[in-house]
């Protein structure tokens, strides 16, 4: 989940008492605005679901070997004995997402998988499939809401 920089300040704000107690109006509020801010929180699924289907799994199988590969689902498809169209509707049906979201999800796993491991942004950008970095960078974060190093970076004594 993406954590806005408000509900990280009212948490570590309630963590600064010895306990929230609802009899405190001071501690009521609080609770209520992180309640509210937890409502309205951006949930950013982090998982890769396969399609069931022989002929979505036969494309989905070329992508998860090779995240690179840059073929059009139309050219994927000739090899899975279907039209894009009906692989398409498939990942829809089986995956709860089009193919183009499922390929930047492979991606992006791809991505900070590398990112995890140490690499470079750059590194993790080129070896997942982004023709540039900016491109993986701004990717990154309209769907986490932040940057790669920010993301990765390790809190610690400042």
């Amino acid at each position: 989940m993406n954590v806005s920089p408000l509900l990280r300040e009212l948490i570590l704000k309630a963590c600064t008492f010895a306990g929230l107690r609802k009899t405190s109006k001071r501690h009521r509020h609080l609770m209520d605005v992180i309640i509210d801010q937890l409502e309205n929180i951006q949930l950013v699924p982090l998982w890769l679901p396969n399609p069931s289907d022989p002929r979505a799994l036969r494309v989905a199988a070329v992508l998860l070997a090779d995240p690179t590969d840059h073929r059009s689902l139309k050219r994927l498809c000739k090899t899975a004995g279907a039209s894009s169209r009906t692989v398409e509707r498939l990942f829809q049906d089986d995956v709860g997402m089009s193919f183009g979201k499922w390929r930047q999800q492979l991606r992006l796993m791809q991505a900070m998988r590398f990112l995890a491991e140490g690499a470079k942004v750059t590194h993790a950008a080129l070896e997942s499939g982004y023709s540039t970095p900016s491109a993986f960078i701004s990717m990154f974060k309209k769907i986490l809401g932040t940057t790669p190093a920010l993301y990765f970076r390790v809190p610690g004594p400042r």
